[in-house]
Protein backbone atom coordinates (compact mmCIF):
# COMPACT_ATOMS: atom_id res chain seq x y z
CA UNK A 1 0.00 0.00 0.00
CA UNK A 2 2.85 2.47 0.57
CA UNK A 3 5.28 0.89 -2.16
CA UNK A 4 8.54 2.62 -3.06
CA UNK A 5 7.98 2.72 -6.67
CA UNK A 6 5.04 1.73 -9.43
CA UNK A 7 6.69 0.49 -12.62
CA UNK A 8 4.65 -0.12 -15.55
CA UNK A 9 6.00 -2.14 -18.41
CA UNK A 10 3.92 -2.06 -21.43
CA UNK A 11 4.05 -1.86 -25.37
CA UNK A 12 0.64 0.12 -25.37
CA UNK A 13 0.00 3.44 -24.49
CA UNK A 14 -3.87 2.53 -23.70
CA UNK A 15 -2.82 0.04 -21.30
CA UNK A 16 -0.40 2.67 -19.65
CA UNK A 17 -3.12 4.99 -18.83
CA UNK A 18 -5.26 2.14 -17.44
CA UNK A 19 -2.55 0.54 -15.12
CA UNK A 20 -2.00 4.52 -14.30
CA UNK A 21 -5.78 5.08 -13.45
CA UNK A 22 -5.73 2.32 -11.12
CA UNK A 23 -2.77 3.42 -9.40
CA UNK A 24 -4.21 6.72 -9.09
CA UNK A 25 -4.40 7.09 -5.18
CA UNK A 26 -1.36 6.20 -4.55
CA UNK A 27 -0.54 9.99 -6.10
CA UNK A 28 -1.98 11.41 -3.39
CA UNK A 29 0.97 9.96 -1.47
CA UNK A 30 3.80 11.13 -4.26
CA UNK A 31 4.65 7.80 -5.67
CA UNK A 32 6.71 7.83 -8.20
CA UNK A 33 6.09 6.20 -11.41
CA UNK A 34 8.29 4.65 -13.95
CA UNK A 35 6.80 3.69 -17.23
CA UNK A 36 9.22 1.87 -19.80
CA UNK A 37 9.17 -1.58 -22.17
CA UNK A 38 7.95 -4.36 -20.85
CA UNK A 39 11.95 -5.81 -21.03
CA UNK A 40 13.11 -2.75 -19.07
CA UNK A 41 10.43 -3.33 -16.46
CA UNK A 42 11.00 -7.20 -15.77
CA UNK A 43 15.07 -6.15 -15.44
CA UNK A 44 14.03 -3.63 -13.05
CA UNK A 45 12.36 -6.04 -10.83
CA UNK A 46 14.53 -8.80 -11.30
CA UNK A 47 17.36 -6.87 -10.72
CA UNK A 48 16.14 -5.26 -7.15
CA UNK A 49 15.68 -8.63 -5.94
CA UNK A 50 19.11 -9.99 -7.03
CA UNK A 51 20.50 -7.08 -5.55
CA UNK A 52 18.92 -7.44 -2.07
CA UNK A 53 19.74 -10.87 -2.17
CA UNK A 54 23.17 -10.07 -2.63
CA UNK A 55 23.62 -8.30 0.54
CA UNK A 56 22.27 -10.89 1.80
CA UNK A 57 25.02 -13.03 0.55
CA UNK A 58 27.56 -10.53 1.18
CA UNK A 59 27.02 -10.45 4.75
CA UNK A 60 27.34 -13.50 5.50
CA UNK A 61 30.51 -14.13 3.71
CA UNK A 62 31.33 -11.05 6.13
CA UNK A 63 30.06 -13.35 8.45
CA UNK A 64 32.38 -15.85 8.24
CA UNK A 65 35.34 -13.93 8.14
CA UNK A 66 34.14 -11.64 11.38
CA UNK A 67 34.44 -15.48 13.17
CA UNK A 68 37.59 -16.03 11.53
CA UNK A 69 39.09 -13.07 12.83
CA UNK A 70 36.92 -12.10 16.10
CA UNK A 71 35.25 -9.40 14.71
CA UNK A 72 31.21 -8.35 15.71
CA UNK A 73 29.44 -9.03 12.35
CA UNK A 74 26.70 -6.91 14.07
CA UNK A 75 28.98 -3.77 14.45
CA UNK A 76 30.28 -4.33 10.69
CA UNK A 77 26.94 -4.28 9.48
CA UNK A 78 25.94 -0.54 11.63
CA UNK A 79 29.12 0.80 10.39
CA UNK A 80 28.43 -0.39 6.74
CA UNK A 81 24.71 0.71 6.68
CA UNK A 82 25.38 4.47 8.31
CA UNK A 83 27.05 5.10 4.64
CA UNK A 84 23.74 6.87 3.08
CA UNK A 85 25.30 4.94 -0.27
CA UNK A 86 24.84 1.42 1.33
CA UNK A 87 22.26 1.44 3.62
CA UNK A 88 21.40 -0.74 6.53
CA UNK A 89 18.27 -3.15 5.13
CA UNK A 90 19.21 -6.63 4.37
CA UNK A 91 22.74 -6.67 5.74
CA UNK A 92 21.36 -9.38 8.48
CA UNK A 93 23.57 -12.23 8.62
CA UNK A 94 21.88 -15.91 9.12
CA UNK A 95 21.65 -19.28 7.17
CA UNK A 96 20.35 -17.28 3.71
CA UNK A 97 17.46 -16.38 1.89
CA UNK A 98 14.54 -18.15 0.88
CA UNK A 99 10.97 -17.60 0.02
CA UNK A 100 9.06 -16.88 -3.34
CA UNK A 101 10.63 -14.13 -4.58
CA UNK A 102 14.67 -13.58 -4.22
CA UNK A 103 15.28 -17.41 -5.18
CA UNK A 104 13.15 -17.22 -8.19
CA UNK A 105 14.18 -13.88 -9.16
CA UNK A 106 18.09 -14.71 -8.58
CA UNK A 107 17.44 -17.45 -11.17
CA UNK A 108 15.60 -15.71 -13.51
CA UNK A 109 17.78 -12.74 -14.11
CA UNK A 110 20.90 -15.37 -14.38
CA UNK A 111 18.80 -17.71 -16.61
CA UNK A 112 17.50 -14.62 -19.28
CA UNK A 113 21.49 -13.75 -19.22
CA UNK A 114 22.70 -17.34 -20.14
CA UNK A 115 19.67 -17.29 -22.94
CA UNK A 116 21.58 -14.29 -24.47
CA UNK A 117 25.64 -15.43 -24.22
CA UNK A 118 26.47 -13.97 -20.87
CA UNK A 119 26.82 -14.84 -17.42
CA UNK A 120 25.83 -12.75 -14.33
CA UNK A 121 29.19 -13.91 -12.58
CA UNK A 122 28.08 -11.87 -9.03
CA UNK A 123 24.57 -13.35 -9.10
CA UNK A 124 25.65 -16.84 -10.04
CA UNK A 125 27.86 -16.50 -7.34
CA UNK A 126 25.49 -14.89 -4.21
CA UNK A 127 23.13 -18.66 -5.53
CA UNK A 128 26.30 -20.40 -4.17
CA UNK A 129 27.03 -18.94 -1.39
CA UNK A 130 23.07 -18.84 -0.26
CA UNK A 131 23.49 -22.70 -0.85
CA UNK A 132 26.83 -23.29 0.99
CA UNK A 133 25.49 -21.15 4.05
CA UNK A 134 23.14 -23.58 4.97
CA UNK A 135 25.81 -25.92 5.15
CA UNK A 136 28.21 -23.54 7.26
CA UNK A 137 25.05 -23.77 9.64
CA UNK A 138 24.93 -27.59 10.00
CA UNK A 139 28.56 -27.47 10.66
CA UNK A 140 27.91 -25.28 13.37
CA UNK A 141 25.20 -27.25 14.97
CA UNK A 142 27.69 -29.93 14.62
CA UNK A 143 30.39 -28.32 16.37
CA UNK A 144 27.85 -28.12 19.40
CA UNK A 145 26.19 -31.36 19.49
CA UNK A 146 28.50 -33.58 17.93
CA UNK A 147 26.96 -36.52 16.51
CA UNK A 148 22.84 -36.48 15.54
CA UNK A 149 21.78 -40.08 15.71
CA UNK A 150 19.85 -40.71 18.73
CA UNK A 151 19.56 -37.19 19.19
CA UNK A 152 16.56 -34.90 19.94
CA UNK A 153 16.99 -31.56 18.63
CA UNK A 154 14.78 -28.48 19.31
CA UNK A 155 14.25 -26.12 16.03
CA UNK A 156 12.40 -22.96 16.19
CA UNK A 157 11.03 -21.47 13.49
CA UNK A 158 10.71 -23.10 10.16
CA UNK A 159 9.09 -20.06 8.03
CA UNK A 160 11.88 -18.28 5.57
CA UNK A 161 11.14 -14.91 7.62
CA UNK A 162 9.09 -13.98 10.40
CA UNK A 163 5.17 -12.90 9.89
CA UNK A 164 4.51 -15.35 7.16
CA UNK A 165 3.27 -18.94 7.21
CA UNK A 166 5.10 -19.19 3.88
CA UNK A 167 8.29 -22.13 3.48
CA UNK A 168 9.22 -21.89 0.11
CA UNK A 169 12.90 -22.38 -0.03
CA UNK A 170 12.72 -22.28 3.32
CA UNK A 171 16.66 -22.31 5.14
CA UNK A 172 14.87 -23.27 7.90
CA UNK A 173 13.56 -26.54 6.03
CA UNK A 174 16.20 -26.91 4.58
CA UNK A 175 18.41 -27.55 7.75
CA UNK A 176 15.61 -29.46 9.30
CA UNK A 177 16.08 -32.22 6.57
CA UNK A 178 19.82 -32.21 6.29
CA UNK A 179 19.48 -32.58 10.12
CA UNK A 180 16.55 -35.70 9.79
CA UNK A 181 18.93 -36.77 7.32
CA UNK A 182 21.84 -37.37 9.61
CA UNK A 183 19.65 -39.12 11.90
CA UNK A 184 18.32 -36.58 14.66
CA UNK A 185 14.90 -36.07 15.73
CA UNK A 186 13.00 -32.94 15.24
CA UNK A 187 10.69 -30.90 17.51
CA UNK A 188 9.69 -27.85 15.81
CA UNK A 189 7.33 -25.28 16.79
CA UNK A 190 6.49 -22.16 14.36
CA UNK A 191 3.96 -19.92 15.28
CA UNK A 192 2.38 -19.73 11.33
CA UNK A 193 4.00 -22.04 9.58
CA UNK A 194 3.02 -25.33 11.22
CA UNK A 195 0.46 -26.56 8.69
CA UNK A 196 2.36 -25.65 5.19
CA UNK A 197 5.25 -27.71 7.18
CA UNK A 198 2.77 -30.89 7.72
CA UNK A 199 2.07 -31.29 3.94
CA UNK A 200 5.49 -31.08 3.10
CA UNK A 201 7.28 -33.41 5.74
CA UNK A 202 4.32 -34.83 7.39
CA UNK A 203 4.89 -36.92 10.40
CA UNK A 204 8.74 -37.18 10.28
CA UNK A 205 9.08 -34.26 12.85
CA UNK A 206 6.98 -33.66 16.03
CA UNK A 207 5.12 -30.56 16.16
CA UNK A 208 4.85 -28.95 19.47
CA UNK A 209 2.88 -26.12 20.95
CA UNK A 210 5.28 -23.30 21.89
CA UNK A 211 8.64 -23.25 22.29
CA UNK A 212 8.17 -24.98 25.76
CA UNK A 213 7.26 -28.07 24.68
CA UNK A 214 10.09 -27.89 21.93
CA UNK A 215 12.87 -27.70 24.35
CA UNK A 216 11.04 -30.12 26.76
CA UNK A 217 13.62 -32.98 26.77
CA UNK A 218 15.81 -32.05 23.59
CA UNK A 219 19.55 -31.89 23.57
CA UNK A 220 20.04 -28.78 22.36
CA UNK A 221 17.88 -26.17 20.53
CA UNK A 222 18.42 -24.37 17.07
CA UNK A 223 16.86 -20.89 16.35
CA UNK A 224 15.81 -20.77 12.81
CA UNK A 225 12.98 -18.10 12.24
CA UNK A 226 13.44 -14.84 14.11
CA UNK A 227 9.99 -14.24 15.59
CA UNK A 228 9.35 -11.86 17.40
CA UNK A 229 7.66 -14.34 20.12
CA UNK A 230 10.75 -16.25 20.12
CA UNK A 231 12.89 -12.44 21.53
CA UNK A 232 11.62 -12.93 24.76
CA UNK A 233 11.66 -16.56 25.93
CA UNK A 234 11.77 -17.62 29.36
CA UNK A 235 15.44 -18.65 29.01
CA UNK A 236 15.93 -19.91 32.16
CA UNK A 237 12.88 -22.11 32.06
CA UNK A 238 14.53 -23.25 28.41
CA UNK A 239 17.01 -24.19 30.46
CA UNK A 240 15.64 -26.30 32.83
CA UNK A 241 13.93 -28.34 30.30
CA UNK A 242 16.69 -28.94 27.43
CA UNK A 243 18.14 -32.08 28.34
CA UNK A 244 21.77 -30.35 27.65
CA UNK A 245 21.91 -26.13 27.80
CA UNK A 246 22.62 -25.82 24.12
CA UNK A 247 21.55 -22.88 21.90
CA UNK A 248 22.69 -22.75 18.52
CA UNK A 249 21.14 -19.42 17.74
CA UNK A 250 21.43 -19.08 13.77
CA UNK A 251 19.36 -15.79 13.56
CA UNK A 252 21.31 -13.54 16.46
CA UNK A 253 18.34 -13.11 18.16
CA UNK A 254 20.02 -13.38 21.71
CA UNK A 255 23.33 -11.53 22.98
CA UNK A 256 26.28 -14.47 23.28
CA UNK A 257 27.85 -13.21 26.97
CA UNK A 258 24.37 -13.22 28.33
CA UNK A 259 23.40 -16.35 27.10
CA UNK A 260 26.91 -17.72 28.49
CA UNK A 261 26.25 -16.16 31.72
CA UNK A 262 23.49 -18.42 32.17
CA UNK A 263 24.88 -21.61 31.75
CA UNK A 264 24.43 -21.91 27.69
CA UNK A 265 27.02 -22.99 26.01
CA UNK A 266 26.13 -20.97 22.40
CA UNK A 267 27.14 -20.22 18.95
CA UNK A 268 25.68 -17.34 16.97
CA UNK A 269 26.72 -16.35 13.34
CA UNK A 270 29.48 -13.77 13.01
CA UNK A 271 29.94 -12.79 16.06
CA UNK A 272 32.75 -13.69 19.24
Amino acid sequence: MRPNRVVIGARSPQAIAIVKDLYSPLYLIETPFVTTDVETAELIKYASNAFLATKISFINEVANICERVGADVHMVARGMGLDNRIGAKFLHPGPGFGGSCFPKDTLAITNIAKQHGYTFEIVESVLRVNKQQRIFMMEKIKNMLKDFKGKTIAVLGLSFKPNTDDIRESPAIDIVNMLLDEGAKIKAYDPAAMEETKKMLENRIVYCKDAYDAADGSDGLVMLTEWNQFRKLDMDRIKGLLKAAVLIDLRNVYNPQTMRDMGFEYTSVGRR
